[in-house]
């Protein structure tokens, strides 16, 4: 086992703080190349908020604009919203290989073990494998949706369009980043499953995670694999049948969403919106335009989010197994939380339920606000917020003022900085005894 001093070199490094300049440079360099008169459509500068707004949905992939992205950006402004989302989606993978990659010689052995098992990793000399694996399927996952879109996008847009459109719709919807190019939000191939299969199979392969393709490449069959890749693969089916299911059934008739397409649309679109709630952000139809009760169970959804390690965001499915174990055991009256017959440690419970609760409460405060800023009704704001700190990018169509598109842009950022920062901060704090302990006490519960 290394010693403390050991650890004490790199003591100096925080993985939160450098996950949050990381982004916070990607951002603002972003910014500054928007702001560049070539990158508009226009041959005028695009202005500092547009262009902040623009750099921060794209790094954090998120997809929310506040102008047509075919209409208001160049081809080299296209070129630096790709490659933002690109680089802020691969960030995730990056920052956690960065980590291992300084503290493997430097972490005592039970956090060298808890890194390698919580990345699905056999040993933590596994980094480098990982690396290679991840950036290289992400490519060819990307490269197959280019040539796979390209087949309706070429007929309709002609050579060069119709191929950048290709390149650039696989890497968003890959990315779970959720910028078109169509200009109607892809609502104009509702009727191409084609085109809409292919995005949906890309996010949904995005939102799995660099650590199940890892598993799964190593593994090849489903007995092989460990309990976290099959626990991540069948809750985000579940997740997306329950949500195919519920969007078909109540938005059937809706005049507003599925009432006007026929069956075979209707069931195409409901899923679609299912696998896109996952922070994706692509829409067929007007999210305002659902009924109410659809729109909560969208909050629902968008707070899940993927998976660890991937390019979406939210909680992640496999926390919400954690809390759904832990609650099931608390209303048993037991003190362990087992799943799959293998019990969940108490810290992974503990870190399920902060980072739960942190969320919640970020959505809960930035919904507040929002809806005082605009003196509104309340639902609204709350899906705005939910949308924003979930890096979905979704919207009802509310109008919001420039103080509000402020607050969304700090749930964009602490949705995908503050995530990855619990969730880095989680693998390397170190959990020693407790030097005072105080005495126990009686407090009524319920």
């Amino acid at each position: 086992m290394f010693s403390d001093k050991r650890w004490s070199a790199h003591r100096g490094y925080n993985p939160t703080r450098t996950a949050a300049l990381f982004f916070g440079g990607l951002i603002v360099l972003g910014t500054l190349l928007l702001l560049l008169p070539p990158m508009s459509r226009s041959g005028r500068s695009a202005g500092l908020f547009l262009s902040l707004y623009t750099a921060v949905s794209a790094t954090c992939v998120t997809g929310s604009v506040l102008a047509d992205t075919m209409t208001q950006w160049s081809p080299a402004g296209q070129l630096v919203l790709l490659l933002l989302f690109q680089v802020g989606a691969l960030g995730v993978m990056l920052a956690y290989s960065l980590l291992l990659l300084l503290f493997r010689r430097e972490l005592v052995l039970s956090q060298q073990v808890t890194l390698a098992s919580a990345l699905g990793l056999r040993n933590i000399g596994g980094v480098t494998r990982l690396v290679r694996h991840g950036v290289a399927g992400a490519l060819l996952f990307e490269g197959a949706g280019t040539l796979l879109l390209a087949l309706r996008f070429v007929p309709r847009f002609g050579w060069g369009q119709g191929l950048w459109a290709s390149l650039f719709h696989s890497v968003s919807a890959f990315c779970n980043a959720g910028f078109d190019l169509t200009g109607g939000d892809l609502s104009d191939f509702v009727s191409d499953p084609w085109v809409l299969f292919v995005h949906m199979a890309l996010t949904v392969v995005g939102g799995l995670g660099f650590f199940v393709w890892e598993d799964v490449l190593r593994a090849r069959r489903w007995r092989d694999l460990s309990l976290y890749s099959r626990l991540a693969i069948q809750a985000t089916c579940v997740l997306l049948l329950l949500g195919w299911v519920y969007f078909l059934a109540a938005e059937w008739s809706n005049p507003a969403t599925l009432g006007a397409m026929t069956a075979g649309e209707k069931v195409t679109a409901a899923l679609f919106q299912s696998v896109n709630l996952r922070t994706a952000g692509f829409a067929l139809f007007p999210q305002g335009g659902m009924y109410e009760s659809s729109q909560a169970v969208c909050l629902l959804f968008m707070v899940i989010g993927g998976c660890a390690g991937s390019t979406a965001c939210g909680v992640k499915v496999v926390t919400v197994l954690v809390l759904a174990a832990a609650l099931w055991s608390g209303l048993r009256g037991r003190v362990t939380v087992v799943i799959r017959g293998r019990t969940v440690p108490r810290q992974v419970v503990r870190n399920a339920w902060t980072l739960t609760l942190s969320m919640v409460l970020a959505i809960f405060a930035g919904s507040l606000v929002i809806a005082h800023l605009e003196g509104g009704a309340y639902l609204p704001a709350l899906f705005e917020a939910t949308a924003s700190l979930g890096t979905v990018g979704l919207s009802v169509g509310a109008p919001l003022g420039a103080a509000s598109r402020g607050v969304m842009l700090a749930l964009m950022y602490l949705g995908r900085v503050g995530i990855l920062s619990f969730s880095l901060a989680f693998l390397t704090r170190r959990h020693g005894e407790e030097k005072i302990k105080y005495p126990d006490c009686e407090l009524l519960i319920g």
